[in-house]
């Protein structure tokens, strides 16, 4: 077993594990705050297509990380989102747009359907280095954007009435916070999957405002219960042949309906 832990790819999906718990902290708590979880479903949904778009450019001789593809979608949905009075309608339109786009690009890149594969149920032992240090890079950009704009990104999160009485620029921050949401969404979609991306940025974050008694322990609490899941998934994957992600992602969601009952 010990040896098994100095694997290089068992490494690496330590560290993504880390960078996941960090990104369903900062990411999944804003979220739950600003009231805008589906935009975490349209974002990841949005990223497949570009993700899918790119490797369907590159056969034929356009060759750019499909990541690119993924973030440009990503942020685009955060901008449309922004833009719009009814931010979950317009959410929800791009989202079915996005799915649309992406069932095309992929039925048109049958020869690199298992790339895309990849994108749509993640995994964490396929990560590489350049997997991580994209990761890592963006999450750093994620923490120091919270740690700058945290008033403000609670501010209009609980009252955006009040932050433009008092002079914030709510739509400013507004697309800063959802882009960096769709950022973190991105962070997650080749370890977790665009299928499980949701589950693993919203439940331990609504399962921490649940518990926590203040906004300061969402944070923590949202930060140990999405590392304990993807750990204690991580260790069960390797006794017995379970996909990490999606077991991460049943354990969060279980955590999320206890705290519910504990509620009532």
């Amino acid at each position: 077993m010990g040896d098994l832990l100095l694997e290089p790819f068992v490494v690496r999906a330590l560290i993504a594990i880390l960078i996941i718990a960090i990104n369903a902290s900062i990411a999944g708590s804003f979220t739950v705050f600003r009231n805008v979880s589906f935009l975490i479903a349209g974002a990841s949904h949005s990223a497949l297509a570009g993700y899918a778009l790119l490797i369907l450019l590159s056969g034929y001789g356009i060759h750019l990380n499909p990541y690119f593809g993924s973030i440009a979608f990503a942020l685009a949905i955060a901008y449309l989102a922004g833009r719009s009075k009814e931010t979950n309608t317009a959410i929800g339109i791009a989202f079915a747009m996005s799915m649309s786009l992406a069932i095309l690009f992929i039925s048109m890149t049958k020869e690199y359907a298992s790339k895309v594969w990849t994108i749509l149920v993640g995994d964490l032992f396929l990560l590489t280095n350049q997997d991580i240090y994209l990761m890592i890079l963006m999450t750093i950009l994620i923490v120091i954007a919270s740690a700058i704009y945290y008033r403000a990104f609670l501010f209009i999160s609980f009252d955006p009435e009040g932050a433009e009485a008092f002079g914030i620029n709510v739509k400013l921050y507004n697309y800063i916070l959802l882009s960096m949401i769709s950022l973190s969404t991105i962070i997650l979609l080749k370890g977790v999957g665009a299928i499980l991306v949701f589950a693993m940025l919203v439940a331990p974050s609504a399962s921490a405002n649940l518990i926590a008694r203040n906004i300061r322990e969402v944070f923590v609490c949202s930060f140990l219960i999405a590392l304990t899941s993807m750990l204690f998934s991580l260790i069960i994957s390797f006794f017995i042949e379970l996909s990490p992600s999606a077991l991460a992602s049943l354990i969060a969601s279980t955590a999320y309906f206890i705290a519910s009952f504990r509620k009532e």
